[in-house]
């Protein structure tokens, strides 16, 4: 069972609940207990001698510190996408929700704020032109400007992915004027799932047809705090 079969099982646990905890913990109907054994008399037993109680040594030292969980392309030259352990499920309401993205391309960074405090933010990599507002279908460009999230998909091509709402009017007006094909379909992504290149190229290089691509863990916790409708300001 590969990372992502387990993410979206773990994600559909959240939206649904925990189904058979009942069962997984061993609890059982009354219906399926086994009949009652007979009754036993009793047989009266002299209390044994109390044991002497010995006291546990105190332990002295701070107590072990946490260990912070990091995304693969957080960490040094780590490729992105390899897959770490993913934490336990925790309930969607344990996380701080978005109320906006904001893409800054030339610091290649997505944040997401909430009432204008940023309360994550991840490392990106975007497509294969990086400079300028995407122009038409084809260029490899990210788009710049204000939109939306449209669309959430657990079955993408690219682990877990986001729409954006590009184009917009404006831009499908000057695509209009100049005789172009505006393009579409701009996403913010994980991974792959079937790499054609080695997973330290889509570390260190700008490789998306102009998606923002983050690792797979980042992936899972924007989409767990993030929800269709919210704005997305992508930056120069």
């Amino acid at each position: 069972m590969n990372i992502r079969t387990l993410t979206l099982a773990s994600l559909a646990a959240l939206g649904l609940g925990i189904a058979g905890t009942a069962g997984a913990q061993g609890f059982t109907s009354i219906s399926s207990q086994p009949a009652a054994a007979p009754a036993v008399t009793p047989v009266a037993v002299a209390p044994a001698a109390p044991a002497p109680v010995t006291e546990a040594p105190a332990v002295s030292g701070p107590p072990p510190a946490a260990v912070p969980f990091s995304s693969v392309s957080s960490v040094g030259d780590s490729a992105a996408g390899s897959g770490p352990l993913l934490p336990a499920p925790r309930l969607v309401a344990d996380y701080v929700q978005a109320d906006r993205i904001v893409v800054e391309k030339n610091a290649r960074q997505l944040k997401l704020l909430n009432r204008g405090d940023v309360i994550a933010q991840y490392p990106i990599k975007l497509g294969l032109s990086p400079k300028g507002h995407k122009q038409y279908e084809g260029d490899f460009r990210t788009p710049e400007g204000v939109y939306y999230v449209t669309r959430r998909n657990p079955y993408s091509d690219f682990f877990l992915s986001v729409q954006v709402s590009y184009p917009n009017e404006a831009d499908l007006a000057r695509a209009r004027a100049e005789g172009v094909r505006p393009g579409g379909l701009i996403m913010i992504h994980g991974q792959p799932n079937v790499p054609r290149r080695p997973r330290d190229y889509y570390a260190t290089n700008d490789w998306t047809d102009g998606c923002i691509a983050v690792s797979n863990s980042d992936m899972v916790d924007i989409w767990l705090r993030t929800r269709i409708g919210i704005p997305i300001e992508i930056r120069p």
